[in-house]
């Protein structure tokens, strides 16, 4: 298992093999199975200049692949011919290249429409036919475009009802202060048309969450949007289509507007981690244009300005964290269409907020997802009703009760219940850190059955507890929210052990949880962008979820984090560092290397898993001074001073216990930074930064010596070595620190520690049990990889499942033992270590050489407790699936390879032999499909393949 290791480990060109011609129908029928323009398909809002063109083949046979391709882009379809593209026609263009390739005709206009098509020719020079056309509209692009529309705010706060007030507490205050925020804004305006309307398209701008109403009806399946940002940085725009929802004469137009987190202006404000000034940005304030153009040519505008009227309304209190308020005696009746009479309202507020760039929102939006119905429902001993929905997960509750007039209905979200059973406990969602606990009220009109969800807040919970009703609840009056980011799954896993399935599931749960236009720690608590988090589930995000545009959006919130920030060493020397947490006024210190490091990840990420180079070259100059921002933090031991830690491993507590953090922050912090100088390397390369590039394979090549003088040691009694806590020697392994000649005792150093030490049980926090199963596997541990995931003793994921938990809690703690389980209970920083179902068992990995999965390596490493697996991978290029099974010591796989890419099938020299390709043998295929073998790898095109062969 070593020796094929180090072959899997040996870097070499890959190539296409041209020669491996299996028997396939000549110029068999080529079909565009998907055309996407900056990784959509015929996308509206589109605001770069040079949009990407990409597109997916589906063709039968073997060894295909593209040589070349012809694109033409026009300004209609009629001029979509190749003697008339108006924008731009490549001409053949001898490439293989098939995803985002860049736009290089004309310049694109603000607001336009332009058509195109595609044709490849293949690898024997046959040539497709035209695909069918697309087209792609381009956004406002510039502010001159949002014309005479003004950001609009409420004028006055003319909020009466009592219950507009909520109870603020936390730290070491005695009792709770009331607070009521900012108000939940209403505004309204009619236009009257009196052509019939060709096109219409709104723009809309919330600072803060917005809804959208037109005649009475909400615009769009969107919730709590626009996603949150650095505001008075940048901002984002949706656009609706609204041409078949205006009509002929009189249109109303509403909008509501919440406070999001542009407003929230309670919690946190005290927190010495924040903003000193606050963390609120403001009042809640929105900005909508529509775009009218008539059916007989001409166009207009129609826009928010002070002839808007405004009101407050039933929505008395909304706050991100402690949920919203909502009474039903206020109700405004039918605000939003034609005819209402608005002579009591006032005019809106024209705003000037500070706003430095506005942009089109390109992340997929939060949407209700699912709902959930009641699995149990019992009495607390309070005389309470509880409800257990089942699942943990972020959104709210959607009620329909029927009362009196002024009856309060108050419910209190929860995430757990008391270790005995018999009431919720308060956990993380009771208000502790962030001051407001997890409550939503509805006050009764009393008018017979009424129904009501929140629109500007969302929870983290599993349990409900009603107050004020006089029947059981059951799904009838109450159900829970699924309310998330809607990324699409694409990836999928399952295997023959039930227990790593339902981790999956676990693990898959927990980030969906998580999602809401950023990705937070938790959805409860802080609701916060940790950096650290953040790389550390994300490649088991992209195994399983469309994260193109999301983590691209999330680069931007962390360079608009970034400050001028004071070097270790040369004080006087000032980088752009993000701070902890991203974005928002909620900031924690600088970002310390092993949360920092983010900021590289991500784009390396995005780069290995897309094949995208233009994260990298928009964001390299910020990584290259953030690098050199760490490495001025070196010591005279070569050393970089400065790390976090590796959060939240068994039993740890930063007050309580931090002793059971056995990874010195400082060695997991250096692990981290030596791989991210690999990858600076790679990205200096990228960007012709020659002598950057230089200094990073130095600088790495003296932190590997240095890492192994400082922190190499020898484990007493034993002929193993190892880096003194179980996640430093993980990380050492994983990125390449460990000596090649001390590969074998550090990993029997490894073993030992997990299993003499501590019986059979991994230590690690999130940075080292994100790789400890995955390098265990490389290097010929596979059973005891499976061993400490599924051992049923604390601490392990198993135990925690064990425990009832649906979703990965923060913590690792004995909960038996614990009144209630404490601290957050869905933390998708958990998460990562399940990228070891794909890299691992599944067997399949992206080249570095030829990222985005062009070229992949296929290389499945197991235990023998597992006996099949199942995955599918997302590729730009399309699907690779790789379905394997072992029986009587033969691996048998069915393997998938896309169209223009190649699997690199990593075959030991042992199982050579009996390796069977489609039911050749190794000899017989080879004879028949001359094919390349370098260095243990056995080449294959595209194709479907039944790969069988001898396990050693």
């Amino acid at each position: 298992m070593m020796k094929k290791q180090h072959l899997f480990s040996i870097v070499f060109l890959s190539f296409f093999c041209l020669s491996c011609n299996q028997v396939t129908t000549s110029g068999a029928p080529i079909d565009f199975e998907m055309l996407l323009v900056n990784s959509k398909e015929n996308p509206s809002t589109i605001e770069s200049e040079e949009p990407l063109f990409s597109w997916i083949i589906d063709v039968e046979g073997f060894n295909k692949s593209q040589s070349a391709y012809h694109i033409l882009v026009a300004s209609s379809q009629k001029l979509l011919g190749e003697n008339n593209a108006d924008l731009w026609n490549s001409d053949k263009v001898n490439s293989d290249k098939s995803t985002f390739v860049k736009y290089q005709g004309k310049s694109l206009q603000a607001l336009q429409k332009y058509f195109w098509k595609v044709k490849i020719w293949d690898e024997q020079g046959t040539v497709s036919k035209w695909s069918e056309v697309q087209e792609f509209e381009m956004g406002l692009m510039h502010p001159d475009n949002w014309g005479a529309s003004k950001w609009i705010t409420l004028n006055e706060d003319t909020r009466t009802s009592e219950h507009r007030f909520r109870g603020y507490k936390r730290g070491n205050m005695k009792k709770a202060k009331p607070v009521d925020g900012f108000a939940a804004s209403y505004f309204r305006n009619e236009i009257d048309l009196s052509k019939d309307i060709e096109n219409a398209q709104a723009y809309i701008c919330g600072l803060g969450y917005y809804e959208l109403y037109l005649n009475g009806t909400k615009v769009g399946d969107h919730v709590l949007d626009p996603a949150p940002s650095n505001y008075d940085k940048q901002a984002y725009y949706v656009n609706y289509d609204i041409t078949e929802q205006l009509k002929f004469g009189k249109n109303a137009f509403g909008i509501i507007v919440g406070n999001g987190f542009y407003g929230q202006n309670i919690s946190w404000s005290r927190d010495p981690e924040s903003n000193k000034k606050g963390v609120s940005y403001g009042p809640p304030t929105v900005r909508c244009l529509v775009k009218l153009n008539y059916k007989d040519g001409t166009s207009a505008d129609f826009y928010t300005d002070e002839n808007w009227k405004e009101a407050t309304g039933p929505i008395v209190f909304n706050n991100i964290y402690g949920g919203d308020t909502y009474d039903a005696r206020y109700e405004l009746g039918n605000w939003n269409t034609v005819g209402y009479n608005d002579a009591k309202w006032g005019n809106a507020k024209v705003a000037s907020p500070q706003v430095k760039k506005i942009s089109a929102s390109q992340i997929p939006p939060i949407k209700k997802l699912k709902e959930f119905e009641p699995q149990k429902v019992f009495k607390a001993p309070d005389g309470n009703w509880i409800v257990d929905f089942g699942q943990n997960i972020a959104g709210w509750v959607k009620l329909s009760v029927q009362g009196n007039e002024g009856q309060l209905i108050e419910i209190t979200t929860t995430e757990a219940l008391l270790t005995n059973g018999k009431d919720i406990f308060p956990g993380s969602t009771g208000g502790g850190a962030n001051g407001m606990a997890q409550i939503y009220k509805y006050i009764c009109k009393g008018d017979g059955v009424e129904s009501w969800e929140p629109k500007f807040s969302y929870h983290g919970f599993r349990y409900a507890k009603i107050k004020g009703v006089s029947t059981k609840p059951d799904a009838d009056m109450i159900k829970a929210v699924l309310v998330a980011t809607d990324i699409q799954e694409t990836g999928s896993f399952i295997s023959s052990d039930e227990l790593l399935n339902k981790m999956h599931s676990i693990s898959k749960w927990t980030i969906v949880d998580n999602v809401h236009g950023i990705p937070e720690d938790c959805p409860h608590r802080e609701k916060c962008g940790w950096l650290g988090d953040a790389h550390a589930f994300c490649e088991y995000a992209l195994y399983n979820y469309d994260m193109y545009d999301f983590y691209k959006k999330y680069m931007e919130d962390i360079r608009t984090q970034m400050r001028p920030t004071k070097g270790h060493n040369t004080p006087d020397i000032k980088f752009q560092v993000p701070t902890m947490i991203a974005p928002g006024k909620r900031t924690s210190t600088y970002a310390k290397i092993d949360w920092g490091v983010a900021t590289m990840y991500l784009p390396w990420y995005n780069y290995k898993f897309y094949g995208d180079d233009a994260i990298v070259k928009e964001y390299y100059e910020d990584m290259r001074d953030l690098t050199n921002f760490y490495l001025n933090f070196k010591g005279e031991n070569g050393i970089m001073q400065d790390g976090m830690g590796d959060w939240c491993p068994p039993r740890w507590d930063r007050r309580k216990n931090p002793s059971a953090m056995e990874c010195d922050p400082i060695i997991s912090a250096n692990a981290y930074f030596y791989d991210v100088l690999g990858i600076m390397e790679t990205f200096a390369e990228m960007n012709n930064d020659v002598a950057f590039s230089l200094k990073m394979k130095q600088e790495q090549r003296e932190l590997k010596e240095a890492f192994n003088k400082e922190f190499l040691v020898e484990i007493l009694n034993t002929k193993h070595k190892w880096y003194q806590s179980q996640t430093a020697t993980v990380q050492a392994l994983q990125f390449g620190l460990a000596p090649e000649n001390e590969i074998e005792s550090i990993v029997n150093g490894l073993a030992h520690d997990i299993v003499e030490v501590k019986g059979g049980h991994h230590s690690t926090g999130i940075h080292g049990n994100r790789y400890i199963y995955t390098v265990l596997s490389k290097y010929g541990k596979a059973d005891l990889a499976h061993q400490i995931l599924t051992t049923p003793d604390f601490p392990s994921q198993t135990y925690v499942m064990n425990s009832g938990f649906t979703t990965w809690p923060e913590r690792q703690f004995v909960w038996e033992e614990m009144e209630g389980p404490t601290n957050s209970l869905n933390h998708p920083m958990h998460s990562g270590f399940a990228a070891y179902f794909y890299e691992s068992l599944g067997g399949v990995k992206s080249s570095e050489d030829k990222p985005g999965y062009k070229a992949f390596t296929v290389n499945p490493e197991f235990p023998t407790a597992i006996t099949k697996t199942e995955v599918v991978v997302p590729t730009p290029y399309g699907d690779i699936t790789n379905n394997w099974m072992i029986k009587d010591e033969v691996l048998s796989m069915n393997l998938n390879v896309p169209f223009n890419t190649q699997a690199r099938v990593l075959i030991a020299p042992s199982e050579f032999e009996s390796l069977k390709i489609n039911g050749a043998s190794i000899s017989e295929f080879k004879q028949n499909n001359p094919i390349e073998i370098e260095n243990g790898f056995v080449i294959l095109g595209s194709g479907d393949y039944t790969i069988a062969y001898s396990k050693n």
